[in-house]
């Protein structure tokens, strides 16, 4: 999984209840033909980023087909997340 580009936008609690920064991140991607989540529609990942402090980590995330908008039901393999959380990390500026 190659990650080719990302939107972000800040998601404000109007509560006030939960700590840090968190943020809509979506991230275009790219994946071999021989994976098992290719498509020929191309995908993006949804990710809710959260910077708190020291710590940052991606609570929630979701691998969408892009011209049909189609949730796939995939979990993300450990060094997919570690891919997503380091380009996080170097790309959202708090």
């Amino acid at each position: 999984m190659i990650i080719t580009g990302h939107t972000v936008e800040e998601l404000k609690d109007p509560t006030g209840i939960l700590s840090g920064n968190r943020y809509e991140v979506l991230l275009s991607i790219e994946v071999p033909e021989d994976d098992e989540l290719y498509s020929e529609h191309g995908l993006y990942i949804k990710a809710i980023y959260v910077q708190d402090q020291d710590n940052s980590r991606v609570v929630q995330s979701q691998i969408i087909e892009r011209n049909t908008e189609a949730i796939l039901d995939f979990e993300l393999e450990e060094d997919e997340e570690s891919l997503i959380l380091k380009y996080c990390k170097e790309s959202i500026i708090s």
